[in-house]
């Protein structure tokens, strides 16, 4: 049964925008380094090294991992293997505004894929709540000048994002609903470590496939090692550990909501990072956000 929202969950649930935020920039800033399945796959093999002293015991062949293939499987296709791919591969196609115009849709996804398939009751708070979140997330991108969405023009990797939202959002209802054995959920890097060792599988195919059928590349170097361990050891693993757990605690619908931060995040690292200061606008979209997830966790 999920609980209320606290502010140690809260923390948990912050945490990952964050994380996801530099992982979008950073995916930018490699585009010309590394192929983005290859990227994707890279990611999660270093992700696999970190996790592999803590949670070797889950790879043994009596471990509980293996009764339960068939889930991790589909865990690992859905976070691993098509997750942060399809948004790799966005970027590679489309403009950093429209792929995270399309990404915050997460909420609106989340609770249809929880009604359709999960039988989740929608409450009028959350309904009220995914509409002030995302107003939020449209003043951010559209810099407080609404006559800049007008401009949006949606391209194929728009559609690439939209796929990847879907993804996660199945992802994230599937992790609300144990099928494993309770010890295995509450040792998280042996819990991660299933979910990669399959998502590797997926995520190595995805990659092989786009080495042999398009002209990839790797340009090594510090700039993409350091990329790497980045996206490796923040967005990956310290992000979907905490992402998890703030999930187990108050369910996927309300979780969805701290996901439209990422934008927001992502306006305040450029002011860090790109010497672009914040303004009015970012304040009235934090204001939003975070409106639409309370509206959203209330009782």
């Amino acid at each position: 049964m999920n609980q209320r929202l606290t502010p140690a969950t809260a923390f948990l649930l912050v945490l990952p925008p964050l994380l996801w935020a530099g992982n979008a920039v950073v995916g930018r800033l490699v585009t010309g380094l590394v192929p983005p399945m290859m990227l994707n796959f890279l990611r999660w093999v270093l992700a696999f090294m970190i996790l592999l002293p803590l949670a070797h015991r889950v790879l043994r062949r009596g471990s509980p991992l293996w009764p339960h293939w068939k889930r991790f499987a589909l865990l690992g296709l859905l976070g691993v293997g098509c997750y942060n791919a399809l948004q790799y591969l966005a970027l590679k196609t489309s403009t950093p505004l429209n792929v995270t115009l399309v990404a915050s849709s997460v909420p609106v996804w989340m609770l249809a894929v929880g009604g359709l398939f999960f039988k989740q009751r929608i409450s009028r708070q959350q309904i009220i709540g995914a509409l002030l979140s995302i107003i939020g997330v449209l003043v951010v991108l559209s810099r407080g000048q609404w006559a800049l969405l007008a401009e949006v023009r949606l391209v194929p990797g728009d559609f690439y994002v939209l796929l990847a939202t879907l993804a996660w959002a199945f992802y994230s209802w599937l992790l609300s609903q144990p099928g494993e054995p309770p010890a295995l959920r509450r040792d998280w890097a042996a819990f991660l470590m299933a979910q990669i060792v399959f998502g590797l599988g997926w995520s190595g195919l995805f990659a092989a496939s786009e080495w042999t059928l398009t002209d990839a590349h790797i340009s090594w170097g510090w700039p993409l090692a350091a990329a790497l361990l980045f996206i490796a050891v923040g967005p990956a693993v310290l992000a979907y550990r905490c992402w998890g757990m703030g999930i187990q605690r108050v369910g996927p619908a309300i979780a969805s909501f701290f996901s439209n931060l990422t934008p927001l995040f992502a306006a305040l690292l450029s002011a860090a990072f790109l010497g672009e200061l914040p303004h009015l606008y970012h304040a009235l979209a934090f204001v939003l956000i975070v409106g639409g997830i309370l509206a959203s966790s209330r009782r």
